[in-house]
């Protein structure tokens, strides 16, 4: 996924509300008020004066024309705007980079499924074979070197989807989590049990009634994200 337009430099601020954040831009020194497309807490990653990537909109309909896309932290780039994984997983799987999920026919986007819920990404092939229900999961947190874990908070949602998934293997499916790693610098995925315990013992049942998981690894800079090599997931 390459950017459409540069990005913009500047120092985090604050990070506030969950969806704003204020910025200095490095260019003029403009102080300015960006959208953080991120419900998660950002743990470790909305540190005051932390050097930060914002993409410009020239949507005039927009009331924030900044969207915050990228933070420097633990020297590294880490990618934080939660609006591209299903995209960046999507580039993945046409890519072959998962070949257990490799050979379908066709692919969409926030297909209906469950109890009034949308799967990330519906696999499916031809001739009646079962099809792959895909739940795609941003992941950004790094505590302990080369370690990425999730979640960063609760999140009943993902508690749910982790049920519906596994209801989804029930009938007939298949399932499968895809944990998208936006930062170059771990290689390997755990569970942030401390954090959030129903999730990862939702994890733990989704697991033993069949649903698979797997974990990617991006390179992220200021020209592109790009997922690019699997991540060892632990237990």
């Amino acid at each position: 996924m390459r950017f459409s337009s540069p990005l913009v430099s500047g120092r985090l601020v604050k990070r506030y509300k969950r969806f704003l954040a204020d910025v200095i831009l490095d260019e003029g020194g403009e102080a300015v008020t960006a959208h953080c497309a991120n419900p998660g807490s950002m743990l470790g990653l909305k540190d005051e004066g932390s050097r930060v990537w914002l993409s410009r909109s020239d949507n005039p309909a927009r009331k924030l024309k900044f969207s915050w896309e990228i933070v420097e932290a633990d020297g590294a780039l880490v990618g934080i705007n939660t609006a591209h994984p299903n995209g960046l997983v999507e580039e993945a799987l046409r890519a072959g980079l998962v070949p257990e999920l490799a050979g379908f026919t066709g692919l969409r986007r926030e297909v209906k499924y469950g109890k009034n819920s949308r799967i990330d990404i519906l696999l499916e092939q031809g001739e009646g074979g079962p099809p792959a229900y895909v739940e795609v999961k941003n992941v950004h947190l790094m505590r302990e070197a080369g370690l990425a874990e999730f979640p960063d908070s609760v999140t009943a949602r993902g508690a749910k989807h982790l049920v519906e998934m596994g209801d989804m293997v029930e009938q007939g499916a298949r399932a499968a989590m895809v944990y998208l790693v936006q930062r170059p610098d771990c290689d390997r995925l755990s569970f942030a049990r401390d954090l959030d315990p129903a999730y990862a013992a939702a994890f733990d049942a989704a697991r033993a009634r069949g649903v698979e998981a797997y974990a990617i690894g991006c390179r992220v800079t200021c020209e592109e994200i790009v997922a690019e090599r699997t991540v060892r997931l632990l237990a």
